[in-house]
């Protein structure tokens, strides 16, 4: 370690995977850097990978080490892989929340429902007011995205300015938040950037991005073409969407409701911040019962293929009284993000069951990304024109196509995923060092590391099923030859016919006579002796492996 200064940046989540965003910058002498964190974001499971897991949350445990040097932490916008995990790891930083009307209620609501303060979420200016934040100015920049009020951060430092563009596309129609404003970009730029973290999501996607005013015609004319009832889902932070899916029913002489506490709740801010202004009168669920099919659009949650959402709950019958049926038609105006197409899939194949007109962007021009496509991240890097690009926000492919593209231009471009520390002073970016970072799991009300086996074990029981045995040793340390056995999650008959249950208990039966005192008097050796015994004869007659757990019970003489 030296007294020399460095800038530093290290993603601890969304570089190297789509979601859970939390990035730190650091200024000072090595190990003594001052900090500010970039977002606290949570991604979501899979059933397949995390079975049973609410939300993964970004390994904190090197910011928690360090968090009397947090000065600070911005939150771009909204979105859940944003400002998710706020409620969760606040506690553990204990550091002034800095963010725009809109994202503030929803960090305010997140920090009161885990048991904190809302005082310490402030309300941020937009460029050009600032934010100090020790040796740190940082400007709330607007950006188009899909939800409002989203920014990117122009971070001035005594080593020069980096700009963290958070989630970004070019719109100049947003239909709701602020539309995209090159004047403002030019004069970011004018003073020179030393660094563009940069979003690159959609940087495989050649085609220059679509804007959310070009939807409300197509939508409409979808809408007045349809004889039974419509129903439409949409991501619940898209507010300009659910605008234009409410407006386009109302045009067409259809009464709206809303289903999703989601979606209400995201309504709700939208108007509270002001960003959200004449969206349409609502019905509840009870009182859409009375319109007329024809004259009905719901708006429902569950464009991911959420199994407990609204759109799941209709595909399988009824939600809150309401039925698809035949002749009805469902919208999916939304982007299935990748690893739900199997839950999307399902819906669609039920609804499809029921005789219902599934549409979705394949059938027409129903949804608009909310990300930078790559003649949009062109555009942006040749109006910054930074020294160094450092992707963000995507999978590896994504990171290095985008350092590759940022090379092409003359731009120093490096690939840094989660856990690397690159300093950004002197002539070029490099990596100085690793950080071991991994992921928590919020598993009901508790946090789980991801290697703390918890979830593998979990794992291990939906795979190969579980087998429980009871045993009895007696005051004279004798083990009873007759044990308990109960199955989960396996079948209760073998390939022959015969009771599994009951040839597990046979086997053993035959087997725990033979074993000598040393295993019967050492719990260790008695469990392991069972789960062999137990798993051989699984493997035999159901071609499994199960998970056993053996139960003894110690009788204590008089």
């Amino acid at each position: 370690m030296t007294d020399r200064n460095r800038l530093i940046y290290l993603p601890l989540g969304g570089a190297g995977e789509i979601g859970m965003n939390c990035y730190v910058y650091g200024y000072g002498p090595a190990g003594k850097e001052r900090l500010i964190v970039v977002d606290l974001g949570v991604a979501f499971p899979d059933m397949d990978g995390q079975p049973g897991v609410d939300v993964i949350l970004p390994d904190i445990a090197w910011l928690h080490e360090r968090r009397d040097r947090i000065d600070g932490i911005f939150i771009t916008h909204a979105h859940e892989d944003h400002v998710g995990a706020v409620g969760h790891l606040w506690g553990q930083l204990r550091a002034p929340v800095h963010c725009r009307r809109f994202t503030a209620i929803h960090a305010m609501r997140k920090l009161e429902e885990a048991g904190h303060s809302t005082e310490q979420v402030r309300v941020a200016p937009v460029w050009p007011e600032a934010v100090k934040a020790g040796p740190f100015t940082v400007q709330f920049a607007p950006v188009s995205h899909s939800i409002p009020e989203a920014s990117a951060l122009v971070i001035d430092t005594p080593e020069g300015r980096v700009v963290h563009s958070g989630d970004f596309k070019i719109d100049r129609g947003p239909v709701v938040g602020e539309p995209f404003d090159p004047e403002l970009w030019q004069q970011i730029g004018a003073d020179g950037v030393l660094a563009y973290i940069c979003d690159s999501t959609n940087v495989f996607n050649r085609h220059a991005g679509r804007s959310e005013s070009q939807l409300p015609e197509p939508i409409g004319e979808l809408i007045a073409g349809a004889k039974g009832m419509v129903v439409a889902t949409t991501f619940a932070s898209n507010i300009a969407r659910l605008k234009t899916l409410a407006d386009a029913a109302v045009a067409n002489g259809r009464s709206v409701c809303l289903m999703g506490r989601a979606m209400k709740r995201m309504v709700s801010a939208g108007e509270e911040a002001g960003v959200l202004v004449g969206f349409p009168r609502t019905l509840s669920p009870e009182e859409a019962l009375d319109v007329p099919r024809e004259n009905l659009m719901l708006i429902v949650t569950g464009s991911q293929g959420e199994r407990r959402a609204a759109s799941a709950s209709l595909a399988r019958g009824t939600y809150l009284g309401h039925e698809l049926k035949e002749g009805d038609m469902f919208l999916f105006s939304s982007k299935t993000i990748p690893g739900n197409e199997v839950g999307v899939a399902r819906i669609k194949n039920a609804l499809a069951e029921k005789g219902v007109d599934v549409i979705d962007d394949s059938h027409g021009f129903y949804h608009v990304s909310g990300h930078a496509n790559r003649p949009d991240l062109e555009a942006m890097h040749d109006i910054l024109r930074p020294r160094i690009l450092i992707p963000n926000h995507g999978e590896y492919r994504h990171l290095r196509e985008h350092a590759q593209l940022g090379l092409a231009k003359g731009m120093t471009g490096i690939v840094a995923a989660n856990g690397s520390l690159v300093e950004l002073s002197g002539n070029a970016p490099r990596i100085v060092e690793y950080i071991d970072v991994s992921k928590t799991y919020l598993d009901g009300t508790a946090f789980v590391g991801a290697l703390d086996g918890v979830i593998r074990e979990r794992m291990k029981l939906a795979l190969n099923g579980l087998v429980a045995v009871a045993l009895i040793v007696d005051e004279d340390d004798l083990l009873l030859e007759d044990s308990w056995v109960q199955l989960r999650g396996l079948p209760e008959t073998a390939g022959n016919g015969a009771d599994l249950a009951e040839m597990i208990e046979d086997a053993l039966a035959e087997a725990m006579p033979r074993f000598d005192a040393k295993t019967v008097m050492d719990d260790d050796r008695l469990e392991e002796a069972v789960r062999r015994i137990t798993r051989n004869l699984c493997l035999t007659e159901i071609g499994k492996k199960p998970e056993v757990a053996v139960l003894i019970s110690r009788l204590m003489a008089a």
